[in-house]
């Protein structure tokens, strides 16, 4: 692995400013997984085929409660660390941009898969999320490794969830 360089960074946000920052779009993005979900669980997905791999209905909530935070604190981490001039300016905006698309395509999933009951659409939004998820995490590794690894067990329930969903498309 290349090491990470260093960068001249500046205060771009106040603390305040970038918590809320690094907050609001994903609970944005739980929220809008919520919704999606609790109507379809008892019956649509209840009535689904699925795997023997498949997780008990509690797990999700638990794992997404720990994911969503961590991804949080991830995205504060990189909001602290936009250098203020250079070229590493424009990677920084990059990171950034990757790490908004992938939440982008974490809140269309749900919607696609559970209430469109788009089980096609949602291996191709889920295996898109697992791609950026992955490139957010190459991308921040520049600027700030403690963020990259907090997506890192993202970026594995995403890989699970893509396998997971693959497998209810094949089922159905």
């Amino acid at each position: 692995m290349t090491a990470a360089i260093h960068v001249p960074q500046g205060a771009p946000l106040s603390r305040w400013l970038r918590l809320a920052a690094a907050i609001l779009p994903v609970a944005a993005t739980a929220v809008v997984g919520s919704m999606a979900t609790q109507a379809e669980i008892p019956g649509w997905y209840a009535g689904l085929n699925k795997p023997v791999f498949n997780p008990p209905n509690w797990v999700f909530p638990v794992a997404w409660t720990i994911l969503y935070t961590m991804i949080a604190i991830a995205l504060w981490r990189l909001l602290g660390t936009m250098p203020r001039t250079g070229p590493s300016r424009t990677g920084w905006w990059l990171a950034l941009t990757a790490f908004l698309v992938q939440l982008v395509l974490n809140a269309a999933w749900t919607p696609v898969f559970f209430t469109a009951h788009a089980i096609g659409a949602g291996l191709i939004v889920v295996a898109m999320l697992l791609v950026m998820v992955l490139w957010t995490i190459r991308l921040a590794w520049r600027f700030d490794r403690i963020a990259a690894w907090l997506l890192v067990p993202y970026a594995a329930w995403v890989g699970f969830a893509t396998l997971l969903n693959a497998a209810i498309l094949r089922m159905n």
